[in-house]
């Protein structure tokens, strides 16, 4: 069995330093053998904020893969936004927008749907644009099929099951039946802040899982602990652990178990733990 351990929203600037201590704990001792992050290492894209969060990724131990997110744009400097606006997150994260990782087990990749501006106000909404929806099916048509296909995000994809009105990324209705038909199993995604919640940090849609992770380390919460998930991976079942914040610690709180389906083109959900 495989291990992703899945971040998000770290909003280094407006961080808890006991949490964030915590979950270094944590995750050493988890010991994944991925560690993905879905964007939001900072809160305003200060140089500072990126530097702490350098000194966070250089204390994990285990290899990482990341994009960016709305926040890891400059908000008030304008010129910088407009013509660089990934410059300090490509110097202090990484330099690729959008990462890709293939092993003996699994292939993952990365896409930037963060925006140095789009149409109407709020320029922190995200989009994926057909070129990169395109881009996404020429990655995974040269992976082995029978590797799992994992893509991460920053915008969601999906909007909560309790919150179906929730923004999701421009252009999501079309690229989820594309992300179906190219095989992917998971789809990872931050922004909202929430996991959902404990029994439904992943649900199916188009024959994806798609998991949501909630902020790991940041203030800022909504309504749900700071947390993060731990992903178990087989080639026919995927577990969803949440390990949430208890005030001194991170704890396992539950586990969505997922099977592949009968003809092998989707997941059915199987069971739920308590840890």
């Amino acid at each position: 069995m495989k291990t992703v351990a899945h971040l998000s929203d770290l909003h280094f600037g407006r961080t808890d330093a006991v949490v964030v201590a915590g979950l270094l704990d944590d995750l050493h001792a988890e010991q994944p053998d991925l560690i993905v992050i879905s964007g939001d290492f900072t809160q305003s894209a200060r140089q500072r904020e990126f530097r702490a969060a350098y000194r966070f990724l250089r204390r994990l131990p285990a290899p990482i893969l990341a994009v960016p997110g709305n926040h890891d744009v400059p908000p008030a400097d304008l010129l910088l936004r407009f013509l660089a606006p990934f410059a300090r997150y490509r110097y202090w994260v990484n330099n690729e927008l959008c990462p890709f990782v293939e092993t003996d087990a699994m292939a993952v990749l990365g896409i930037n749907t963060a925006r140095r501006a789009r149409l109407g106000l709020n320029w922190a909404e995200g989009s994926i644009s057909r070129a990169q929806i395109e881009m996404v099916q020429r990655r995974f048509d040269a992976v082995d099929p029978a590797k799992l296909r994992i893509l991460v995000a920053h915008h969601p994809f999906v909007a909560p099951p309790g919150a179906p009105r929730t923004t999701v990324a421009r252009r999501a209705d079309s690229a989820l039946p594309v992300f179906a038909d190219i095989g992917i199993d998971l789809l990872l995604a931050g922004h909202l802040h929430r996991g959902w919640s404990v029994k439904a940090a992943a649900h199916i849609e188009h024959a994806l899982l798609v998991v949501q992770a909630a902020t790991a380390t940041s203030t800022r919460l909504r309504d749900e602990p700071n947390s993060y998930n731990v992903l178990l991976l087989e080639k026919e079942r995927i577990g969803v652990r949440v390990r949430a914040w208890h005030g001194d610690r991170f704890e396992a709180v539950g586990t969505a178990w997922f099977a592949r389906t009968s003809r092998g083109d989707g997941w059915i959900r199987s069971n739920f733990s308590a840890r």
